[in-house]
Formats: structure tokens, C-alpha cells, sequence
């Protein structure tokens, strides 16, 4: 199927749909009812309104404002007319001489950048004769408009609050704007792109999504639009430079490309009719800036239209970090080292790629005004330089980078202070600033993150007042260690707005770019991100909520908003907790805190809800909500079903019950539907997206490179035939692998007794086991308790292949019941079958299973805090009972805030505000947390599960945290200071950083230092203070390990609080009882 450009491609209106006012997070100027002062520009008296703007304006803006005519009649169902004010126009017309050499060695002589003889164009919309009594819409460029500057001229327009800024536009109702035209609604830009943001911001609030034709979001349709009286001013940006990334796009982009668009000499077709696709896409998000194709692609030398192309649609070019001098990656390959040229290494073969970054010059030079060029140089095939040595490669880099300079100051015939560069400090560039790297003022610093969404750096020192500035080139999608992730949307946007204002605050506001895979699949994170870059004080930390129901609002309407809002939030962290290409069966406990069930409990929950939504939709919204939410719900689901099915199925099969074979069946089923799923997704709206999943996700194995074909985990298959020589029946227990009765690993030989957690007052309301079959007979089994206020949900039942399902059995205590002393117990179950001695083999004893019981209570003066239950305490972070301040302390305004909804499990503290120093425990607040232990222990380990953030401040300024245990009441004991963020050498991230990134966290790996040990000498109260040393030391969950923690992903259940929480209510048999606010906001 060959897709055209959007301006010709057929859209999908909804009818009887209320349209949506204002665009996202903007100023309304857009109404769809009649109001005092109102202008109505649609819908009126007038049949076919028209829209004016001047011949002398920059074709973009006539381009863009063609679409804007086009808006109103996708809206409406009749297009609006446009005119330059002069009969007979013909359409606006950008010429440029395209280029008929690709390589630039010829006959063993450097060959200029050569072009056609004959100028080639394209061609703006269509224009109608001018007729100012159909006027309603004026829109122009200051300074390039003839109708905008005699309007400011004749004193009708004030536009001095945007003369000279950036991207700016105001759009104001003004009367009489020219002679037969009473009224008309004016948009004035300060420049080309702020005046395109204004035309687009009409599209938008008319109820055109950005994300028309890209996530086929239905146009809402209206017949009467009214532009407001008041009037707006907006601009400029937050952040100067805002775009994204097109990278990693094999299989998926390229695959759809291939099926859509012609080849190109050189492969796939990356042309000018799907460029102009993307293009669109970031005018109407408000972008400015491109790093095109990278992997087997050349923009500017796969059409020669590409390039001249970005600069009529007023696209900032740009080119990647391993991409310098506004040449492709694969150039060098094709063009120089295939015919014989030398290799991409500057100390061996600097004559030829100088003369390559010419002839980058030479190229672009037509379209200077909108390019951002890259400098420095990485190793071939972005990698580091290597054996070189740093102090040389050093050296070599700032030569390079004067000679790059000198290039640009030649071709360009420009001071090279003038031209706008950047210099992308990705992976081992970084940390050449700190072997002495010396940087050119004027060019921006744009600072990496760690691929994993942790910015490595921030500007610091005389870094801040760089008249470059700096920036932070961001990652939604990766291909590298420690795993690659780019199947779907896996992105929590809390974590990106934590880091991302982390960045602003800290002077990162030249440039943002956003490393984006293949579009298609992150629809949501892109919009956010680039909203943020855009107005970034409106979307703030705490902000993500709001944005989310405005984008909900905007896609679906206000109906379900609220509830799409929730759903998403949830998404965000059950998806960040582990990218789905790195979950694998060890990763959840499915026999400690019920951890796996849990999980799986949560996405089911998750998927009914979203479905439900779908279901309520209208037809035509439904492809875009499955899009963009149902269908990475279903296939985050489905990746856990698969792997913690495997686990279940691995330990099912070391205790021989038959349900082990159940469960390969229950995870084939599920595996297909995996298939189904993207097969469904290439069947959507005629296949238009097809290809566009094709990305593996399952059979990793253990490397980082994607497989290349979808594989099941491994699993187990238990012979079905012949019984277990210890009996038809067997039994397990909550916390073991072990069975009984029988022999294995897992327990001594030839043992009859597994021991259940504990049960105290303050702890779990319930335990469990299984009774299970693992032979060949129905044999029918009853279970009693040695002591009466110990219960069970089941007391007898049937297991066997006919039955077909083992027995889970939840024991509880009576408390009300139960001795009101101070003691400690155990309850014994025993067991008996109707099966005889095929039940249980004589072989072994019979079974037993005991629990062991904490008769304990907690003083009556202790009214707030966390008990102690099965020898742990675990503590959501944002939970604190309050916040400590020394009498030293430095800063009055420091203090703490709880990012709701943020990380794994609940959300996350940290110091506050993001521009506050490094602290010291002596000066600094600490979280503090009141605890009530029974267990006296001279090495009880406090583990703080962290953040994975970098040293962002250098490493010079490593991030550390305190911690101080001590009896309440008694004086603070010295607090531990610990650095847990080690150095990046070289390439290499801090030692620990690929299980930090994997897990989500510091503080899983047994290698993260995280951890500090205290002697608690006795029972009683005490008080935890926590320090996080600067900003963005986020603590997620606090675990005081008392002998008891046993091993799972998320760590135990939330102990239980005196003052919130009711015993025998609050459940706490898995980490949801303590989360069930997520997705609140």
C-alpha cells in the first residue's frame, strides 16, 4: 500500500461529537459557541471564508497556512480559501538546485558539492482570488508580510511583545484590517516557526490532533467556530531547540517503509513524501528540530529532495552525535572507505575527512539558516575512539573540532561564533571534559543521559554562563547494554519530568532532543516531552496528571478522560518497573509476598479497565486508543503472563505436580496471543501500519542484541504417566520451593515439615499453602490445625487429573481468640488422603506443615509508626511520618517532596528545591521515620531502594545519602554517609549501572551500595532519619532487614502503620495493599 503525504491522504471525521476546546496546555482562543465580543469565523453569513497572507512571506508559513485552510474544512466539512491579495496567483513556489553528486572523490581530485544546472521547487497550496469580504483569517510573519507590517504600521496591531523573540506569535481580533474586511482574526509571528505555531494552534484548539494521520486520532467536527476577544501572546519557548531522534528504526519504521514508499538508490525509501509526514508531525507538536534516519539510511543523499525540503517546511536540520558535520553516518562507508579512501580515523586519515566535512558544508550551505550542526567525532559505527589513548584523543578532538570551525568560516562565509553547533557529550565524550577537553564557548554542550532515561550531567560552574548553553539529548528508545527496548512504549512520565526539570533547572535549556526509535510506538512520551520543552513551567514535576487528562481530553474527549488518565498513569509504572524486553522468569517472586500474583492481578486489572474504555468508544476513536494504550497494555500483559507463568511452571515442576504441564499450555496459549496481537495490529484501518511492530520481545536469553525471532523461556514437562514414588499428593508452602512429602534440594533429606512466614497481629492477615496432585489417582485430602484459633479456608478437597486444579489453602489467626500474651507459637497442620498409601508414600513421614506465631503487642504509648513484622520492616518512601530540621540548618527553603505516582511501587521523596546544593547531615533535612522492633540484633541491614540517577553535578560531586537509626528519644546516632553512585570510566557507566537500570532501581543488585548496618540492642521505639544529600537522590521504598527479608523484585509489603492502619484490615499480603492510590492524580 503506497501512502501519500498527509496533505492528500483522506481523514476519518466524527460527527455528533462535541469538539474540544484550546490546545493542550495553551491559551483558549477557540470557542464553539457564540459569546460577548466573540468573532464568528466559520459558519456565518460567510459560505467560504478565506484566509490572507502576503506573497513575501516564507513558504512555510503559506504552506502551513494552506493546512490551516484545509483544518477548517476537515472540521467543518468546507475548506477555507487562501490568498495572497492577488488575483490570478499562482502557488507560492521554493526553489532549490538539488544535488547530482552524492561522493565527493572524482578522478582522484576532491570534487565540490555539485548541483543541477535547472532549479527545481515545491510548490505551496493553491490560491483563490482575493475577496476581503470573505476574509476571516490574516496571518504573516513580521517583517516578511506586507499585510502584517501595514497593519502594525496603521497602528492596528501591537506586536511589540513578541518584536525579537523567538518563536513567538500573538493572534488578536482587529477591526478594519483591510478595506472591505471589518473584522478578521490576525496571527503575527516574530519569525517564520512563530508564526506556523500560531496558524497550528488554531488547527489544534478547531479540534485537529497533532496526531491526525500519526496515531489516526478522528477530527472532531463543528460547524460554528468563534474566535475568542481577548486575545493571546505566546512565547517564546522554554527551550530553544525541541525535536527528536529517528533511530533504531530496524525492523519497525524500516519495515513499514519498505512496504510504503519506493527504494531509494541506497535502500529503503526514507524520501521527501515520508519526511514531509514527520515534518508536519513536529510543527503541530511545536518542535523545531530533526535528527533524521540513521541505521541504513542517508538523508540527504537518499533523495535529494530531503534537505531543501526541511528548510522550506522551516525545519531545524540537525544531525546525530556520531553524525558530524551534516553528513550521514553511512556516508563515509559508501562513498570513501568502499572506494578506497581510508578509514573513519582522524589521527590516520584527517586530509580526507576534513574534505568530507567540507563537502558537508558545501551541501548544507544553501540552508544554513536552518541548520544545527553537530561537531567533535566518534569512533566508526558510533563507538568510542579507541587505543589512542585519552590525553591524545583529547588533543585530536580539539584540533578537529578548529578545523571543523575553519570549515564553516570558509563555506559558510560566516564568523564561526555565528553558526549554531552543538557538541554531543554521549558516553566516553563525557568524560573527556574532565580529562581537560577544552569546548569553544559558543557551542552548546549537549549533555547525555544514560540511554536509560538518568542525565548523566547538568551544567555546573562557569559551564552555566556558556553563550552556547547547554542541552540533554534523552532516550525513549535504546539499542545496547544492558538490554535493548524499543518494542513499545515502556516510558513513565513522571520519571521523565523529574529529570527533565532536573536538567532545566540547571541552565540545560538550548536544545532538547529525544531519541525517539520509530515514532509510531511512542506517541505519548514524544507529546509530553516536547510539551515540556515548550512550556516547561506549565508542566512540572507535579504536573503530569494535568497533562495527562488535557492529552486524554484532547484524543478522546472529556468523557472518558479522567479515567484514560488513570489507566495511563498506571500503565507508566507497571511498564518502567522493567522494560519488557528484561523481564524473564527469575525476575518475580512467585512464592515470597505473592509477588508474581500480584503482578499478574495488576494487569488484568489494568487491561479490564482499558478494554472496558474501548468498548465505550466511539468506532472512529477506537484505532487510536488501541494505538496508543490498549495495545501496549495487552502486550505488557501478556509479556508478564508469559514469563511468571514460566517461573510458576520451573518451580510447579521441581515439586512434580501435574499442574506444572497446565501451566506450559496456559503459556503457549498465551505466547500465540502475542502473535494474534500484532497480527491484529497489522489488520488495523487496511494495514495501515503494517510492519510497523514487527520488533521482537520475547528470547532475549540473557543478551543485550534483540532475537530474531520470537521464543518461549524455557520450561519444564513432568511425566504424566507414572506417579511420584512419594505419592499422588503432595504439598508446598508460601516462601519454599520445597515440597513435601519427599526428597529435594530445597529442604534436609528425607524431612517431613515445612515451615510456613510467621503470623503476627502487625503482619499478613493470611499465609497459604498448596495441596496438589502429582501422580495419577484422584485422591481426596483433609487437613486440621493443632490449635483452635488457627483457621483454614479449606479443610478438605480433591486433587487429581480429573479435578484438574491444585488446592490453595489460606491460614489465618483468630486474634480476638486467640491467648491475649505475650509469646511465641507454632501451629501445626496436619494432613491425611483417602487414597491410602498412594496419597502420601510410607516411604517418608507424614506431612506436616507449621506456622510459627508472634504473639506480641506493641505499647500503648507508640500511636504512630511502622511495626515490625516477620523480622523486616519495609517502608514506602513517600510515607513519612515528618521531615527533621537541625537547628544548623543552612537553608531555611530546603526541604523534601513526594513525586506521586513515580517509580515502582508508590512514589518517591527527594531534597527540594531541584537547584539546592549538596547537603551535609549536619545542615540538611532528613525524612524521618518512626518504628516500633521486637527483634534485638547486632547486624540489621537498612537498604534504601533508589532512583537510578547519575552523578549529574560530575563525579567530582558524587550523589550520597545518610542514614541514622538510634532509640526514640535518645540522641541521633552518627549518621552513615554513603556515596552510591560510583565513577564513569571512560565508555563505562558507574560499576552496578546495568542491574540499576534493569531493576529501576539502586539498591536490588548485591553489588549496589545502598546498604547500612546498625546494632539494635533491644526491643522498643526508634527513629530512622533519612537524608538524600542533593536533588534527585529519590527514595522509593526503605527496607530494615531484622533477619526476615526473603528475595523478591519489589521487596516486602509495606509494614503495617499504628495510626492508619486496622488489624485485620489492611491486608498486606502483597505490595499492592500499600499502593492502591496509584494512578490517582
Amino acid at each position: 500500500m503506497q501512502l501519500p503525504s498527509l496533505g492528500n491522504h483522506l481523514l476519518v471525521a466524527v460527527t455528533g461529537l462535541a469538539p474540544l476546546a484550546g490546545a493542550l496546555g495553551q491559551q483558549q482562543i477557540i470557542s464553539f459557541t457564540s459569546s460577548e465580543g466573540a468573532f464568528q469565523v466559520a459558519g456565518g453569513p460567510i459560505s467560504q471564508p478565506q484566509i490572507l497572507i502576503s506573497s513575501n512571506d516564507y513558504w512555510g508559513v503559506i504552506r502551513a497556512a494552506g493546512d490551516l485552510a484545509k483544518d477548517f474544512g476537515r472540521v467543518t466539512g468546507t475548506n477555507f480559501t487562501l490568498s495572497n491579495g492577488e488575483a490570478g496567483a499562482k502557488p507560492a513556489a521554493y526553489e532549490y538546485r538539488p544535488i547530482i553528486r552524492n561522493y565527493t572523490h572524482v578522478s582522484g581530485t576532491i570534487n565540490i558539492t555539485e548541483f543541477i544546472n535547472d532549479t527545481q521547487s515545491f510548490h505551496g497550496p493553491e490560491y483563490t482570488d482575493p475577496s476581503a469580504e470573505n476574509t476571516v483569517i490574516i496571518a504573516g510573519t513580521l517583517g516578511h508580510s506586507k499585510v502584517i507590517d501595514d497593519l502594525v504600521t496603521a497602528g492596528k496591531l501591537n506586536t511589540s511583545d513578541i518584536e525579537g523573540n523567538w518563536e513567538s506569535f500573538a493572534t488578536k481580533i482587529v477591526e478594519d484590517p483591510i478595506p472591505g474586511c471589518s473584522k478578521a482574526l490576525v496571527i503575527a509571528g516574530s519569525d517564520s516557526r512563530g508564526t506556523i505555531f500560531g496558524i497550528y494552534d488554531i488547527s489544534e484548539q478547531i479540534g485537529v490532533s497533532p496526531w491526525y494521520w500519526w496515531a489516526d486520532v478522528p477530527i472532531k467536527q463543528s460547524r460554528e467556530i468563534y474566535a475568542l476577544p481577548d486575545g493571546k501572546i505566546q512565547g517564546p519557548p522554554s527551550v530553544k531547540y525541541r525535536g527528536f531522534f529517528i533511530n533504531d528504526e530496524q525492523p519497525g519504521l524500516s519495515g513499514w517503509i519498505q512496504w510504503n514508499y519506493p527504494d531509494t538508490p541506497y535502500g529503503v525509501g526514507y524520501n521527501a513524501d515520508f519526511y514531509s509526514n514527520v515534518f508536519e508531525l513536529l510543527l503541530r507538536l511545536r518542535a523545531n528540530y530533526l535528527w533524521p534516519a540513521l541505521w541504513g539510511s542517508m538523508f540527504e543523499v537518499d533523495d535529494p529532495a530531503n534537505q531543501p525540503l526541511a528548510d522550506a517546511w522551516e525545519i531545524v536540520l540537525g544531525s546525530s552525535h556520531t553524525e558530524p558535520m551534516m553528513r550521514a553516518q553511512n556516508e563515509f562507508g559508501t562513498f570513501y572507505t568502499s572506494k578506497g579512501l581510508g578509514p573513519w580515523a582522524y589521527n590516520l586519515n584527517n586530509k580526507t575527512i576534513d574534505e568530507y566535512f567540507v563537502y558537508g558544508a558545501q551541501r548544507a550551505k544553501p540552508y544554513a539558516r536552518n541548520s544545527l550542526w553537530t561537531m567533535g567525532m566518534r569512533g566508526t559505527g558510533d563507538t568510542a575512539i579507541e587505543g589512542l589513548g585519552v590525553e591524545f584523543i583529547v588533543s585530536m578532538l580539539e584540533t578537529l573540532v578548529q578545523n571543523q570551525r575553519a570549515i564553516l568560516e570558509d563555506v559558510l562565509d560566516v564568523k564561526a561564533e555565528e553558526v549554531p553547533q552543538l557538541w554531543c557529550l554521549y558516553k566516553e565524550v563525557m568524560s573527556y571534559i574532565l580529562q581537560g577537553l577544552t569546548i569553544p564557548e559558543d557551542i552548546t554542550l549537549l549533555w547525555a543521559d544514560d540511554n536509560w532515561g538518568n542525565v548523566r550531567r547538568v551544567p555546573i560552574g562557569n559551564e552555566t554562563t556558556r553563550t552556547g548553553g547547554a542541552g540533554v539529548y534523552y532516550h525513549f528508545d535504546y539499542v545496547g547494554d544492558t538490554r535493548n527496548y524499543k518494542w513499545v512504549n515502556t516510558i513513565q512520565l513522571e520519571k521523565t519530568a523529574e529529570q527533565m526539570q532536573l536538567a532545566y533547572a540547571h541552565g540545560a535549556d538550548r536544545i532538547w532532543i529525544v531519541n525517539i526509535g520509530d515514532i509510531k510506538p511512542l506517541e505519548i512520551p514524544l507529546t509530553h516531552f516536547l510539551d515540556m520543552a515548550y512550556d516547561v513551567n506549565r508542566w512540572g514535576v507535579d504536573d503530569v496528571g494535568n497533562w495527562t487528562l488535557a492529552w486524554a481530553t484532547r484524543e478522546f474527549g472529556s468523557e472518558h478522560a479522567p479515567a484514560i488518565t488513570e489507566i495511563m498513569t498506571r500503565f507508566g509504572m507497571f511498564a518502567a518497573r522493567r522494560k519488557f524486553e528484561l523481564v524473564e522468569p527469575y525476575v518475580y517472586s512467585v512464592i515470597n509476598y505473592n509477588e508474581g500474583d500480584a503482578i499478574l492481578g495488576q494487569w488484568q486489572g489494568l487491561v479490564d479497565d482499558a478494554q472496558a474504555i474501548y468498548d465505550h468508544l466511539d468506532e472512529a476513536h477506537q484505532p487510536a486508543f488501541f494505538e496508543m494504550i490498549l495495545h501496549p497494555i495487552l502486550g505488557g500483559q501478556i509479556i508478564h503472563q508469559v514469563h511468571i507463568g514460566a517461573e510458576k511452571n520451573m518451580v510447579y515442576a521441581n515439586q512434580h505436580r501435574n499442574s506444572a504441564n497446565d501451566l506450559i499450555s496456559q503459556v503457549l496459549s498465551t505466547f500465540n496471543a502475542d502473535g494474534n496481537l500484532t497480527v491484529r495490529w497489522d489488520s488495523l484501518l487496511d494495514g495501515k501500519w503494517k510492519h510497523m511492530l514487527d520488533q521482537t520481545h520475547f528470547g532475549y536469553d540473557g543478551y543485550w542484541q534483540q532475537p530474531m525471532r520470537n521464543v518461549l523461556p524455557a520450561m519444564a514437562y513432568v511425566q504424566s504417566a507414572v506417579s511420584s514414588i512419594a505419592g499422588n499428593v503432595g504439598i508446598a508452602v508460601e516462601g519454599l520451593n520445597a515440597s513435601i512429602p519427599g526428597d529435594d534440594k530445597y529442604h534436609a533429606n528425607s524431612g517431613n515439615t515445612l515451615v510456613l512466614p510467621p503470623l503476627d497481629p502487625y503482619g499478613p492477615v493470611t499465609r497459604w499453602f498448596d495441596v496438589f496432585s502429582r501422580g495419577t489417582l484422584n485422591c481426596d485430602w483433609s487437613a486440621e490445625t493443632d490449635l483452635p484459633w488457627v483457621k483454614l479456608s479449606q479443610y478438605k478437597g480433591t486433587v487429581g487429573p480429573d479435578n484438574g486444579t491444585d488446592s490453595r489453602v489460606f491460614i489465618s489467626v483468630d486474634w480476638a481468640n486467640a491467648p491475649q500474651i505475650v509469646n511465641d507459637t507454632v501451629a501445626n497442620v496436619n494432613f491425611s488422603t483417602g487414597c491410602g498409601r498412594e496419597g502420601f508414600s510410607k516411604f517418608y513421614g507424614a506431612p506436616i506443615v507449621q506456622l510459627p506465631i508472634n504473639l506480641r503487642k506493641v505499647p500503648s504509648n507508640f500511636t504512630q509508626g511502622f511495626v515490625e513484622s516477620d523480622k523486616h520492616v519495609a517502608i514506602e518512601g513517600p510515607n513519612y511520618q515528618r521531615i527533621y530540621k537541625p537547628d544548623s540548618a543552612s537553608d531555611s527553603e530546603v526541604t523534601y517532596h513526594t513525586l506521586k505516582n513515580y517509580g515502582r511501587t508508590l512514589g518517591g521523596v527527594t531534597l527540594w528545591p531541584q537547584t539546592a546544593p549538596p547537603q551535609t547531615p549536619e545542615s540538611a533535612p532528613a525524612l524521618e521515620y518512626d518504628l516500633y522492633l521486637f527483634t534485638n540484633i547486632s547486624k540489621a541491614n537498612i537498604t534504601l531502594y533508589l532512583s537510578p540517577t547519575q552523578n549529574y553535578l560530575s563525579d567530582k560531586t558524587p550523589l550520597e545519602f545518610a542514614v541514622s537509626l538510634f532509640p526514640a528519644g535518645a540522641e541521633q546516632a552518627e549518621p552513615q554517609v554513603v556515596q552510591f553512585v560510583g565513577q564513569s570510566i571512560g565508555p563505562d557507566m558507574p560499576p552496578g549501572w546495568g542491574r540499576a537500570v534493569a531493576d529501576s532501581i539502586w539498591g536490588l543488585a548485591p553489588n549496589h551500595n545502598t546498604t547500612t548496618t546498625w546494632n539494635v540492642a533491644q526491643e522498643g521505639a526508634y527513629t530512622l532519619r533519612i537524608w538524600g544529600l542533593a536533588p534527585s537522590v529519590i527514595v522509593q521504598k526503605i527496607i530494615l532487614d531484622l533477619g526476615g527479608v526473603r528475595p523478591s523484585y519489589l521487596g516486602p509489603p509495606e509494614n503495617f502503620l499504628i495510626g492508619r492502619d486496622e488489624i485485620g484490615v489492611y491486608n498486606q499480603t502483597s505490595f499492592t495493599d500499600a499502593t492502591r492510590g496509584i494512578g490517582k492524580y
